[in-house]
């Protein structure tokens, strides 16, 4: 079955950027939809972004739209998670997943419809 490895998380400032990167195996990461979630200190786990196994349509969170972009390369089987403009809200641990369903065009945002999650990796922007 698919299994993800989260990276690239790290300590950065205001304004910076990071890459996020979704390592997979043990699957046919390219019939499934990917998504990235997060969860802050006290809070509900939230949806980032999403994209379908084709690479589109991209979906995205209305607090990440314009600074965040995902994207995908097959021959690696990894996602990635370009975040550019970071803020303090954006401080949380950053998990990947993929749909349940294969072959999806219209994802879900609900972190119920996805499976196969890693352990995340730990953004933290400090102000």
């Amino acid at each position: 079955q698919l299994q993800m490895v989260e990276s690239g998380g790290g300590l950065v400032q205001t304004g910076q950027s990071l890459t996020l990167s979704c390592s997979t195996s043990g699957g046919v990461l390219s019939e499934y939809g990917m998504g990235w979630f997060r969860r802050a200190p006290g809070k509900d786990r939230e949806f980032v972004a999403a994209i379908t196994w084709t690479g589109h349509p991209k979906y995205y969170a209305d607090s990440v739209k314009g600074r965040f972009t995902i994207s995908r390369d097959g021959a690696k089987k990894t996602v990635y998670l370009q975040m550019n403009s970071l803020k303090p809200e954006d401080t949380a641990l950053y998990y990947c997943a993929a749909d349940r369903r294969p072959r999806r065009i219209q994802l879900p945002t609900q972190s119920d419809e996805y499976d196969f999650w890693g352990r995340g990796t730990q953004v933290t922007v400090s102000s």
